[in-house]
């Protein structure tokens, strides 16, 4: 079996958006934790238009936010159709509706005098469909095909801002496909393709060499490379005009590259821009922890916990775990876990992780999941011995092959030992 999963730079125009988002939503935050925000960007060559709703006790200069943004990504000359001096910058922002904010500044639990604890006094930011995913082929938990993917942009984005390969520009794409036996173990990298915005005088044999040395092989393992692994650079043939002056670009458009590269399932809603009682965000951070640390545990291969919330109510009113087949435990026992050891209520998902902080522009490129470098605290494995212990309570006894850890990685380091 083939899977796909895609990543994009910081520089391609739909990351750019949910970048500017993020980049507000932290500028509100650090003033006013308490703001709710939901706000959207869109581009085009020489315009970015930020857009939607935004209750706060701050102001934030939003243009000076927005050209800040596109500097850092890398957009400072017009002669490659956008320039952070000069772009124009809207905004169009009004404040939260009244109807949807009575309903999270007190949730329908203590409205309705059921609950006064004060972890039910905040009510979900809306309805919706939330997903965490784990699985142990990485070292992260994430899926190969994505984990190799944000690898290949992010070496990219590096190669280009340390000077390695000066002629490359900020837009650019990986995309790996990998092929899994029939024991759902990754075997081999069957394609990788790596497109990328350069300047005009580079040649092609240049820049599939360079692609090669300096981002493929960094990232792809040679364990994962074969005789017939194929390595496609801009197939296309040129790729010199890009970012907004090729492609509009809008928030919320990459969501399966925020996630998990479309090997596990996403709920409805995108993540940047929105506060913390938004739980399209906060809710699929949760259910990522929980399901890291499931998998971490020992107690599934993969592991995919869903939640699900009414508007302006506290308490979810659906959570269930998926461990496809993967599991030590029954299903119905591992979402018995799940739900005795995670809190899901909003309030509760915000104290746990501290969300009322700016830590989101980090988030809007190469992934909210996984990502070491930044030691997220919904990455974090502290629940493990919790888990470990609710599980003994309902009888399991662990086997030898059920020690925890990422296989893909301990197969490898078996495979070097015997090697030597």
């Amino acid at each position: 079996m083939l899977f796909t999963s895609e990543s994009v730079t910081e520089g391609h125009p739909d990351k750019m958006a949910d970048q500017i988002a993020d980049a507000v939503l932290d500028a509100v935050l650090a003033q006013d934790p308490d703001a709710r925000a939901a706000i959207e960007a869109a581009l085009t060559t020489g315009l970015v238009v930020v857009f939607g709703e935004l209750s706060c006790e701050c102001y934030v200069d939003i243009p000076a936010v927005v050209r800040q943004v596109v500097r850092d990504i890398g957009y400072t000359r017009a002669k490659y159709g956008f320039d952070a001096d000069t772009c124009a910058v809207l905004t169009a922002i009004d404040e939260q509706s009244p109807d949807i904010a009575q309903g999270v500044i007190r949730a329908w639990e203590v409205r309705e005098g059921r609950e006064s604890d004060t972890l039910s006094s905040l009510g979900a930011g809306d309805q919706g469909i939330m997903f965490g995913f784990a699985c142990d082929e990485t070292e992260t938990y994430m899926p190969l095909p994505i984990a190799l993917a944000h690898g290949l942009t992010q070496r990219l984005s590096r190669a280009r801002k340390e000077g390695a390969l000066p002629y490359l520009l900020p837009d650019g794409k990986a995309q790996v496909t990998v092929e899994y036996g029939e024991d759902g173990r990754a075997r081999r990298v069957d394609t990788v393709i790596v497109s990328t915005q350069h300047g005009p005088d580079v040649d092609r044999a240049t820049l599939e060499r360079d692609i090669r040395r300096h981002v493929v092989e960094p990232v792809v393992p040679a364990s994962l490379w074969s005789q017939t692994t194929r390595l496609l650079v801009n197939p296309s043939g040129r790729f010199v005009i890009g970012g907004p002056h090729a492609d509009s670009g809008l928030t919320g458009r990459k969501i399966i590259v925020d996630t998990y590269g479309g090997y596990a399932r996403h709920g409805g809603g995108s993540f940047s821009g929105k506060d913390p009682t938004k739980v399209d965000r906060t809710a699929a951070y949760a259910a990522r922890h929980a399901a890291k640390n499931i998998v971490a545990a020992g107690l599934a291969r993969q592991c995919e916990v869903q939640v699900a919330y009414a508007i302006g109510v506290a308490r979810p009113v659906c959570l269930q775990v998926d461990s496809r087949g993967t599991g030590r435990l029954p299903d119905a026992d591992l979402t018995a876990i799940v739900r005795r050891l995670f809190d899901f209520r909003p309030a509760a998902i915000i104290e746990r992780f501290q969300l009322r902080r700016p830590l989101y522009r980090q988030l809007a490129a190469y992934g909210h999941f996984g990502r070491p470098e930044l030691d997220l605290p919904w990455e974090r494995l502290d629940m493990v011995e919790p888990i470990v212990a609710e599980a003994h309570r309902l009888g399991y006894e662990p086997e030898a092959e059920d020690a925890p850890g990422p296989r893909l990685f301990a197969e490898r380091a078996s495979a070097k030992e015997t090697d030597a």
